[in-house]
């Protein structure tokens, strides 16, 4: 398992990726600069630089608070505050390893994700 930190401000918020294709597939991508933006009141969502693995990944998945996954046919991460129904396409990256209460405001805002130390 992977050990990443978020950042938001002076905020930093630590979560660990899964062992998945998926999962070792977003870790290349950091460090990333996203901006995050509320999507249906329950989940926080950036567009991704490109499409990532998703071998092996389950067809549908519910979400859970603190979850970080992929919305596989918009080539997005969704961030979830809330829980939420089975959806195909939704692939889990990993989840928080704490409260994520950081993360839940209204405006559009900047956070940067990077493999921790």
């Amino acid at each position: 398992m992977t050990k990443i930190t978020v950042t938001v401000g002076d905020d930093t918020l630590t979560a660990t990726l899964d062992d998945t294709p998926a999962g070792r597939d977003f870790a290349k991508l950091l460090p990333l600069d996203l901006t995050l933006r509320d999507f249906h009141g329950n989940e926080k969502i950036a567009d991704l630089p490109r499409d990532l693995d998703t071998t092996g990944a389950p067809p549908r998945y519910a979400a859970k608070t603190g979850d970080i996954t992929l919305y596989a046919p918009w080539g997005n991460i969704a961030i979830f505050y809330k829980p939420f129904q089975a959806s195909s396409g939704l692939v889990r990256l990993g989840s928080f390893d704490g409260p994520i209460d950081v993360l839940v405001r209204d405006e559009p805002f900047p956070v940067r994700i990077e493999l921790a130390d």
